[in-house]
């Protein structure tokens, strides 16, 4: 009975290009999905002559796999990924794999390959960035989880995984438990930031500078052959320049209330779970759901009043402007992200190889742009790098554009556009390169209402003091920790 190199089960958008993707590279697959019906269809129709099995059983599936077994799901992330653990165990032995490529949240992906483990088998959670197109042509692929599963699934990953244009696999290991589905997720973050910032430069163009579909499509051209060269930069142009066959463009007819599956927002909440800053990717996901509140807007523009004057200054002078804006802001976004990652690192023990990350994500994925690679000189170069804008490259690139940035978010401010990332990512890099914040008045604050102490400048770091401001809180203090 011919067998099988992976069984993949989830016959979805994703799940039938990776497997289309995997048999386009020489790999017998084996399929299965909830709804049978769909497996014949997809069987005899997209799948028609390739060295694909249609598998009408979880039980099937396994029977039909090459040793070690190698499942991987393509299914909606939550409980129906523990369901699928729980009906493909019985038929699985010592040594096999399961793999999870959906959009798990990185904690059930430690607590599942725990689990998987204790069971005697291997478990890889991995993130999949790109897309339907990705999936189909060679995305980008994030695995983390039993390291031992590693060799096994390699050469199936890397082949199938897009690739460099020097030809190294947008694919490596990422570490133990939930560090793929970790990178995955804060990929994602950046991605959600990417985009605001990019329409947050696009409405500034419409409704500041007045510019037409036309105008706009032409400047994201020229501004995807220099250093902004990228994935979410080229659709946009394309998006701008896409008209039906009645000559109408669609953006001007898209209702501007965004969605969101919820990667973004994890990305955000794990920032406050360890104490990170990542202003940019929050006030991208507070971005969307502002939009969300359409009807609340709606009512809201025919009652309060901002600006009424309009851009009086040089347009092209402006669009360089705002070029730079982006680019110093699209800095910082990749700076807060590999803060976050490098406190979950220390968390969880994670051996994260930070330039190896930015090479994951140079290809197949859709942050990818020709700006990662500069990402991954600069943590090669210095491996114990803890900031990107401390990077002499990234550092360079951020003074020659602040002037720019500055005036574009001051301009915006002006018109009364808003500009939540862009300016967040401005009012970032001003606090981090500040040696002396006002928290010393907060301290202060928080010592007088709740006796919480602070620390002091003339003294080691650790040591604690109150002050009785009012004189009737005696010397009795809170105890210091951070929640």
């Amino acid at each position: 009975m011919k067998k099988a190199d992976i069984g993949l089960v989830g016959l979805a958008v994703m799940g039938e290009n990776l497997v289309l993707n995997m048999e386009s590279k020489g790999f017998t697959v084996a399929v299965f999905n909830r709804t049978v019906e769909k497996v014949d269809a997809f069987v005899n129709g997209r799948g028609a002559g390739k060295n694909l099995i249609g598998c009408h059983s979880i039980e099937e599936l396994c029977a039909r796999l090459e040793r070690p077994r190698k499942v991987m799901c393509m299914i909606k992330a939550g409980n129906a990924v523990d369901a699928f653990i729980e009906s493909v165990l019985p038929y699985l032995e010592k040594g096999d794999i399961l793999i999870d490529g959906g959009n798990s949240h990185y904690p059930d992906t430690i607590r599942r390959t725990q689990y998987v483990e204790s069971k005697g088998l291997l478990y890889i959670g991995a993130g999949v960035s790109g897309g339907e197109e990705g999936a189909l042509k060679g995305p980008s692929i994030m695995p983390g989880g039993s390291p031992a599963a590693w060799e096994a699934v390699k050469p199936i990953f890397q082949k199938i995984s897009a690739h460099t244009e020097t030809g190294e696999p947008c694919c490596d290991w990422v570490g133990e438990n939930g560090a793929g589905h970790f990178v995955k997720m804060v990929h994602n973050g950046i991605e959600y930031g990417d985009m605001q910032m990019i329409c947050e430069t696009y409405q500034m163009m419409k409704e500041g500078l007045g510019m037409s579909n036309e105008e706009m499509c032409a400047v994201f051209e020229k501004w995807n052959t220099g250093d902004l060269n990228s994935y979410l930069i080229e659709i946009t142009r394309d998006i701008l320049a896409y008209k039906t066959e009645d000559g109408e463009a669609v953006i001007d007819w898209i209702l501007d209330a965004a969605g969101q599956k919820g990667t973004g927002k994890w990305t955000a909440v794990s920032a406050l779970d360890f104490g990170q800053p990542l202003t940019l990717i929050g006030e991208a996901v507070f971005a969307r759901c502002l939009s969300a509140l359409k009807e609340e807007r709606t009512e809201a523009s025919q009652v309060l009043r901002g600006p009424s004057a309009g851009f009086k200054g040089d347009k092209s002078a402006m669009i360089e402007d705002l070029r730079q804006a982006l680019y110093a802001s699209k800095i910082v976004s990749y700076a807060q992200g590999y803060q976050l990652m490098r406190a979950a690192a220390g968390e969880y023990g994670w051996q994260l190889n930070n330039g190896g990350i930015a090479l994951m994500w140079r290809g197949g994925c859709i942050i990818r742009s020709v700006f990662l690679g500069k990402i991954k000189e600069a943590f090669d170069t210095n491996t114990g790098l803890v900031n990107l804008l401390l990077d002499p490259f990234f550092k360079a690139a951020v003074e020659r554009a602040q002037a720019g940035w500055r005036r574009a978010v001051c301009t915006a401010v002006e018109l009364g556009i808003p500009m939540p990332a862009i300016s967040a990512a401005l009012a970032y890099y001003d606090g981090y390169r500040t040696a002396r914040l006002p928290a010393n008045l907060l301290q202060a604050q928080r010592d007088y209402f709740g006796a919480h102490t602070y620390e002091r400048i003339d003294r080691p770091r650790g040591e604690f003091f109150h002050t009785n401001w009012t004189g009737r809180g005696g010397a009795t203090s809170a105890s210091t920790y951070s929640a």
